[in-house]
C-alpha cells in the first residue's frame, strides 16, 4: 500500500509515474472471466453494443424526435448556419419566454448534417449514426475504465498500459447491454447524450495523456490539460452534463496522479497543519491543474450565460411536480425520492419509460409513506460506499471507490434539482453518463465476492447471465422504440397514472383515424390530470369532428380557462361557435387566439371562413391573404380567395390570384383545378384544359375534376370529351351533384345532333 508518507519522500517524480500502480493489488487477480488482447476486447464491445440496438435502425422518428427534427427549422439549408448558436435544441430563439434554454448547437448541427446527406427526412441515417456513437463510446470505455480500475501507468516508451484488462472488458460490457441506455441509442433526440458522452470521455483521455512522460521530461503537458478542457467545452455544447469532466478530471488527479488521501488531507486542514505539502497539495503541479481547469470552466460558463441570457427556463407543475411544492421537506423528501428511483434503473432496469411525469410518480407527501424506505436504503447504501472511500486504509480500494461514486453523482448533478429546476421528474436519457459510474462499482463488488469466493466460476456465470439478460432487455426495448404506438403501449404497463401517457396513446390512435379508441384515451388522461389543457382541446376537436358540438364547447371553454393564452384552443373553441352559429363569440375567440400568437395562419384562415359565411367579403379576402402572408403555402386560404372572387364574379382578380398561387406552389392539384373553373369562365379554354388535364393528373380519381372538365368540353363544343369526362366523373361518384344532369343534357344534344 503506498501512503502519503511515501509519496512524500519519493526522490525522482518521473520514476513515480511509471510505478503508479505496481504495487496495488490488481482487480484482476482474483477474478475468473476472459483475458482478450486490447484490439480483440474492443471488438467483441463494438459487436456486442452494435448487436443491441441494431433492430432500431429502421426505426420512425418517435416522441420528442418530431419537435427536435422533423419541425425544426435550424435543420433546413434555408435557414442560416449562425442561428444555431442563437436557438435552443428545439430551434427556439434562446431569448424567447417559452425557450428551455437546452442549448445543445453541435447536436443540431449533426441532425442537420444527417438531414442534407439524406435529402430530407429519413429516420434510417439518423439512427445508424445514433448506433455507432453508441459503439465508438463503448469502445472507448474499455481504455476509461482500464484506467480507472486498473490506474494510469505507461511504459518507457511512453505507451499506456492496461492492468486491468479482465475488469475492464467487463465494465465495458456492462455499459455497452446497459438497457437504461435505450433511449438514448433508440431514440433519436438521445443523440445529445451519445455526442456529449464521446467528447466527455475523450477529454478525460486527453486529461491522462498530460502525464505521459515527454522528451522534456517535465511531469505533466500544459498542452494536453487545455486539450482537455477544450474537449469538455464541445461535450457541453452537445448537451449541459458535459461541462462536469473538468471536475471529474481535478479528482481524478488528486485520487490517482497525486494519490491524495481525502480523509486525512481534511483532517490536516482541520488541524491547520503546516505540512500540507507532504499532503500532496502543491505537488506535481496539482494546484496549478486545477486552476487551469476551473478557470477554463469558468469561461466556459460565463460565455454560455452571455448568449443564454439569465432568464430560467419555464416550466410547468406537471413537467416535475416536486420542484413547485411549498415545503421545504416535501421538496426534499421527492428529490432523494427521485435519486433512489434513478439508482434502482441502474440495479434493475426492467421497468423503463418513455416518460415519467403527469403522476407517474405521485408525490411523497408525509413521513408515513411507506416509499420513504427507499430513501432509507439509497442514503445506507450511499453513506457505507462514502465511508469506505474515505475511511478505508486500502488505497486502492479507497481510489476506485471514490472515482465510481464521483462518475456516478457528478455528471448526474445538472439533473438533480439542487442548483436549477429541471424539466422531468426522471429521465431515463440522463443516466448515460452516471452509468459509468454504476459499472465501476458494480465490477468493483464483482472482484471482492470473486475474491472470497470458492468458486469462482459460479461467479463468472452469473455475470454472465446478467449481460445476457440485460442484452436481451436492450433488445425488446429497442423494438419498442421503433414506433410511437409500441412505444406509448409499453409505457401504460409501467406508468398507467401517468396522464401523458394516455394522451399520446390517444393522439397515435387519432392520427391513424381511430377516433373511437381515442377518445377513450384522451377521457383518462383528462380523469388523471383534470387540467390537462392539451388532452381537453385534442378530445374536443375529435368531438366537434362527429359533432358532438355540446360537449367539445365545454371542454374547450375548460381548457381555455385553465390556460389563458392556449391559442390552439381558442382558435377550435372559435370553429365550435361558428357551427353553433354564434358567430360573435366564435369571432372573439379567433381574435383572442391571434392575440396570444401573433403568427397564426390556420387561425387567420378559420376567421376568413366565419366573415364569408357572413357574406362580409372583403374581410373574408383580408383574412386569408393574412394567412397567406404568414404561410405562403397555405392551400386552403389561397383556394378559399380563388373560389370566393369567382362566386363574386370578380374573374380578373380570382385569375391573379390563382396565377401568384400556383407560382408559390406549383404542384397543388387543388389551385389548378380553381383556376382552371376560373379560366373556363373567362373563355380561356386551351389554358383551362391544360391545367384541368395536369390536376386529373395528380389526382384522377377525383370526380369533380373529370366532371368540370367534361363542363368546359361541353361549353367548347368538344362533345365526345365532354361524355367522356362526363362517364368517369359518374363512375368515379354517381351522386356527383349537377354532373347527372348535364351528362342527361348531353346526351339528348348528341341525339338531336344524329337524328337531325
Amino acid at each position: 500500500q503506498i501512503c502519503n508518507q511515501h509519496n512524500a519522500e519519493a526522490p525522482n517524480l518521473e520514476q513515480e509515474f511509471h510505478r503508479m500502480a505496481q504495487t496495488e493489488p490488481s482487480l484482476d487477480h482474483d477474478i475468473s472471466w476472459f483475458v482478450l488482447p486490447s484490439y480483440w476486447a474492443k471488438t467483441v464491445v463494438a459487436l456486442i453494443s452494435f448487436l443491441c440496438f441494431a433492430n432500431s435502425y429502421d426505426g420512425d422518428f418517435v416522441f420528442d424526435d418530431s419537435e427536435a427534427i422533423i419541425n425544426n427549422k435550424d435543420l433546413r439549408a434555408e435557414t442560416p448556419l449562425g442561428d444555431l448558436w442563437y436557438h435552443d435544441f428545439w430551434g427556439s430563439k434562446l431569448s424567447s419566454n417559452t425557450s428551455h434554454k437546452s442549448y445543445r448547437p453541435l447536436t443540431v448541427l449533426t441532425f442537420r448534417i444527417n438531414y442534407l446527406f439524406a435529402g430530407g427526412f429519413y429516420p434510417v441515417g439518423f439512427h445508424v449514426v445514433n448506433i455507432t456513437l453508441h459503439c465508438a463510446i463503448s469502445v472507448l470505455m474499455v481504455d476509461v475504465f482500464s484506467i480507472l480500475l486498473g490506474g494510469l501507468q505507461f511504459s518507457s516508451k511512453g505507451r499506456r498500459l492496461n492492468l486491468a484488462p479482465k475488469t475492464s472488458l467487463l465494465a465495458a460490457l456492462l455499459f455497452a447491454v446497459h438497457p437504461v441506455h435505450t433511449e438514448c441509442v433508440a431514440g433519436i433526440v438521445g443523440r445529445a447524450d451519445l455526442l456529449c458522452a464521446l467528447f466527455f470521455l475523450l477529454s478525460f483521455l486527453g486529461y491522462c495523456k498530460a502525464f505521459r512522460e515527454n522528451k522534456e521530461g517535465h511531469n505533466f503537458s500544459i498542452f494536453w490539460v487545455l486539450v482537455s478542457v477544450i474537449l469538455g467545452a464541445v461535450a457541453m455544447l452537445c448537451k449541459e452534463q458535459g461541462i462536469t469532466i473538468l471536475g471529474l478530471n481535478a479528482v481524478f488527479d488528486a485520487l490517482v496522479i497525486n494519490k491524495l488521501n481525502v480523509l486525512e488531507l481534511v483532517q490536516k486542514l482541520l488541524h491547520k497543519d503546516k505540512a500540507l505539502e507532504n499532503a500532496g497539495l502543491l505537488r506535481k503541479g496539482l494546484l496549478f491543474r486545477i486552476t487551469l481547469l476551473m478557470s477554463g470552466g469558468a469561461s466556459i460558463l460565463y460565455i454560455r450565460w452571455k448568449i443564454m441570457g439569465t432568464g430560467p427556463p419555464a416550466f410547468t407543475e406537471v413537467d416535475n411536480p416536486a420542484s413547485f411544492a411549498d415545503s421545504l421537506f416535501v421538496r426534499a423528501i421527492n428529490y432523494n425520492y427521485y435519486y433512489s428511483l434513478n439508482a434502482w434503473l441502474l440495479l434493475c432496469p426492467w421497468w423503463l419509460c418513455f416518460d415519467w411525469s403527469m403522476g407517474c410518480i405521485p408525490l411523497i407527501k408525509s413521513a408515513s409513506d411507506w416509499r420513504i424506505i427507499a430513501l432509507a436504503a439509497l442514503w445506507f447504501c450511499l453513506i457505507g460506499l462514502i465511508s469506505q472511500a474515505l475511511c478505508s486504509e486500502d488505497s486502492h480500494k479507497r481510489r476506485i471507490l471514490t472515482l465510481g461514486l464521483g462518475f456516478l453523482i457528478i455528471p448526474f448533478l445538472p439533473a438533480s434539482n439542487l442548483f436549477f429546476r429541471v424539466g422531468f421528474v426522471i429521465a431515463e436519457r440522463v443516466i448515460y453518463l452516471p452509468s459509468i459510474g454504476y459499472c465501476i462499482l458494480f465490477t468493483y463488488g464483482f472482484s471482492v465476492l470473486s475474491k472470497q469466493a470458492k468458486k469462482k466460476k459460479i461467479l463468472a456465470v452469473a455475470a454472465l447471465g446478467i449481460l445476457l439478460i440485460n442484452f436481451m432487455r436492450c433488445a425488446l426495448r429497442s423494438s419498442e422504440w421503433r414506433s410511437e404506438e409500441q412505444l406509448f403501449r409499453s409505457a401504460l404497463s409501467v406508468c398507467p397514472l401517468n396522464a401523458k401517457v394516455h394522451y399520446n396513446v390517444g393522439k397515435n390512435l387519432a392520427d391513424k383515424g381511430n377516433q373511437s379508441a381515442a377518445i377513450k384515451y384522451y377521457r383518462e388522461a383528462v380523469r388523471l390530470n383534470p387540467k390537462y389543457v392539451h388532452a381537453m382541446n385534442n378530445l374536443g376537436n375529435i368531438l366537434k369532428e362527429r359533432n358532438e358540438l355540446q360537449e367539445a364547447e365545454e371542454l374547450l371553454s375548460l381548457a381555455v380557462q385553465i390556460q389563458p393564452d392556449f391559442a390552439a384552443a381558442w382558435m377550435n373553441l372559435g370553429i365550435v361557435q361558428n357551427s353553433l352559429r354564434r358567430f360573435e363569440e366564435a369571432e372573439q375567440s379567433y381574435w383572442t387566439a391571434i392575440k396570444h400568437r401573433k403568427k397564426y395562419p390556420d387561425c387567420y384562415y378559420n376567421l376568413g371562413r366565419l366573415y364569408a359565411d357572413l357574406n362580409r367579403h372583403i374581410d373574408a379576402l383580408n383574412a386569408w391573404r393574412n394567412a397567406t402572408v404568414l404561410k405562403p403555402e397555405h392551400s386552403l386560404a389561397w383556394n378559399n380567395m380563388i373560389i370566393l372572387l369567382d362566386n363574386t364574379g370578380n374573374l380578373a382578380q380570382a385569375e391573379a390570384v390563382g396565377r401568384e398561387a400556383l407560382e408559390l406552389i406549383p404542384n397543388d392539384h387543388s389551385l389548378m383545378f380553381s383556376l382552371a373553373n376560373v379560366l373556363g369562365k373567362s373563355q380561356k379554354y386551351k389554358e383551362s384544359e391544360a391545367l384541368f388535364l395536369k390536376a386529373i393528373k395528380a389526382n384522377p380519381n377525383a370526380a369533380s375534376y373529370h366532371g368540370n372538365l367534361a363542363v368546359l368540353y361541353h361549353r367548347w363544343g368538344n362533345l365526345d370529351l365532354a361524355k367522356k369526362h362526363y362517364e368517369v366523373s359518374l363512375k368515379l361518384d354517381p351522386m356527383a351533384p349537377g354532373t347527372k344532369e348535364n351528362y342527361n343534357l348531353l346526351r339528348r344534344k348528341l341525339e338531336q345532333k344524329k337524328g337531325g
